[in-house]
């Protein structure tokens, strides 16, 4: 792939939060008076290397979520489109990645969720694909040890089955980088519901490397996530002096 080809980041914000609780789509949610959907982006456009943003929008949301673009500064050198998305995540990968124009080579794929990702994990992530990679994810190494379980009853005890060796697994998170054409060829062959996009890379028998994440590049999902990232902003503030 040549290291000039130009890279685009897909956003599926399509997603209802339920584990936040009700009211407004989680990434529509405010962290510090501003929609974590904004901070994605921006985190996003914060690299060089990303020419164009395309957020994927509630299927019935895109002119709400075209109009929140317009009214927050987003950085002028970076393309922002959205289209509207589907029923599952995949799906609305899938319809962000229909609407990438040519010359993209390298495609990210980022959670809105996770909206305080540093720029240096950006730029890791895409640098890997360009040397090679057909999908990069960033990771971390686990802080807790891990248990395999045999699901039971919710609230009942469970029997442990194993115990992975805690060296060997790294908690994954996003932006997942890839390869433009195996992403979409991909999409167009993998058909179980997957929870991320490396996933689907594997099943097609290519390599999937990881590259080092960063803590906080957490996802929030848990009202307890909103309090961690409103501390990360207000100590980012501090340091940088806005």
């Amino acid at each position: 792939m040549s290291s000039e080809s130009r890279t685009a980041v897909v956003i599926p914000a399509a997603g209802r939060g339920v584990r936040l609780g009700p009211g407004a789509p989680k990434a529509l949610r405010a962290l510090n008076g501003t929609p974590m959907l904004i901070h994605a982006i921006r985190a996003m456009a914060a690299s060089r290397a990303v020419s164009l943003v395309v957020v994927v929008a509630p299927p019935d949301g895109a002119a709400e979520v075209k109009t929140l673009l317009d009214d927050h500064a987003l950085p002028e050198r970076t393309d922002f489109v959205v289209v509207p998305g589907g029923d599952t995540r995949q799906e609305s990968v899938k319809l962000g990645l229909d609407a990438l124009p040519p010359g993209i080579g390298v495609v990210l794929v980022h959670d809105a969720a996770r909206p305080l990702v540093p720029v240096d994990t950006v730029d890791g992530v895409i640098e890997a694909v360009r040397e090679g990679a057909p999908a990069v994810v960033p990771a971390l190494p686990l802080a807790d040890t891990v248990k395999q379980v045999e699901p039971g009853e919710p609230g009942q005890p469970e029997p442990v089955v194993a115990t992975p060796e805690r060296a060997r697994l790294r908690a994954v998170q996003t932006p997942q980088g890839f390869d433009r054409d195996i992403l979409v060829r991909a999409h167009e062959t993998v058909t179980d519901n997957v929870t991320d996009d490396a996933s689907m890379v594997e099943q097609l028998g290519l390599q999937v490397v990881v590259v080092p994440g960063h803590e906080e590049a957490f996802k929030v999902t848990r009202p307890l996530d909103l309090v961690l990232a409103e501390a990360v902003l207000a100590r980012r503030r501090a340091n940088d002096g806005f």
